[in-house]
């Protein structure tokens, strides 16, 4: 009689570690803080994820991207992707690997408090200077805004934060 092995939702987690974000790709989807739940059971998989923009055109990508990833393992019978409203996502949920991973890219993560006004304050990605000016609050994506920074010249993206207190 064969052994029959199950797959744990550690090893769906680490090999979810390998999906980037197609738009952004140094950072992972885990990262992102987009990976609400993993399930298995008898080597059935699901997961669900937080989208971190509901009109996000990668949203089939990543869909697709994840159900490769995991049925790239041996024991796995079935993957089903579920996106979900129900938490929202937000910025906070971002690793702290995550907000590396971004600047790697040339995006400043988002900022991790507001200002008691409903402000926020991004420092550039490239040199770090808090000495920046927001040029467009509309950037190449919903989630992202283009700035400016004065001190090395750079135009660059960040991250808009994103927080359920907004």
């Amino acid at each position: 009689m064969e052994a029959f092995l199950e797959i744990s939702p550690r090893h769906v987690y680490e090999v979810l570690e390998g999906v980037q974000d197609p738009e952004i790709d140094s950072i992972s989807i885990i990262d992102l803080g987009m990976v609400s739940e993993v399930t298995t059971e008898e080597n059935n998989v699901k997961i669900v994820l937080l989208p971190t923009f509901l009109g996000c055109p990668a949203l089939d990508i990543i869909k697709m991207n994840t159900i490769n990833a995991v049925k790239e393992l041996p024991e796995v019978k079935d993957v089903q992707v579920e996106f979900v409203l129900h938490p929202p996502w937000t910025s906070d949920r971002i690793t702290e690997q995550g907000h590396v991973n971004l600047r790697k890219f040339g995006i400043a993560p988002p900022p991790k408090r507001m200002e008691a006004d409903g402000t926020w304050h991004i420092d550039c990605a490239y040199c770090g200077s808090a000495y920046v000016t927001m040029d467009n609050i509309f950037g190449p994506t919903a989630c992202r805004s283009i700035l400016y920074c004065k001190s090395c010249k750079n135009v660059f993206e960040a991250m808009k934060p994103v927080s359920t207190l907004m």
